[in-house]
């Protein structure tokens, strides 16, 4: 039996990966976790919520408030859906700036973390939480 509990100690690896992230995009105005939201609209916009909260394992209501939060910050905007019940969302002009000015940030910690532990170790790692 493993000494430690895993989920206490992904939770403090997360803890202090995001915060190498958060302190990264800081210029830009974003944390992590909106940069990773703002990525993800990006990919696929217009994109509906329930869509969106399905790509990236959250529940509705908290992509909703991510959402919102991102829309007040004018980096999303939200409009109706083919299905008029269903909000879609799409990134403004100000929003993909973030994402170009972000990616070097972020992409600058990527490297820094994969320099830290190894290619292959990196590789492994991203292979093992694919797999959880």
């Amino acid at each position: 039996m493993a000494s430690e509990c895993y989920c206490t100690s992904l939770r403090r690896a997360t803890r202090k990966v995001a915060a190498l992230y958060d302190a990264a995009l800081e210029p830009v105005g974003v944390n992590i976790a909106q940069f990773a939201l703002l990525r993800s609209v990006a990919r696929s916009e217009p994109v509906d919520l329930t869509e969106l909260a399905r790509r990236t394992e959250l529940d509705r209501s908290t992509i909703g408030r991510n959402v919102r939060v991102l829309e007040r910050m004018g980096l999303l905007q939200l409009g109706r859906g083919e299905d008029q019940r269903e909000a879609s969302v799409s990134i403004t002009e100000h929003g993909r700036r973030v994402l170009e000015d972000g990616a070097p940030l972020w992409g600058g910690v990527q490297r820094m973390l994969e320099d830290r532990i190894g290619d292959g170790a990196a590789r492994e790692l991203r292979s093992v939480l694919n797999n959880l």
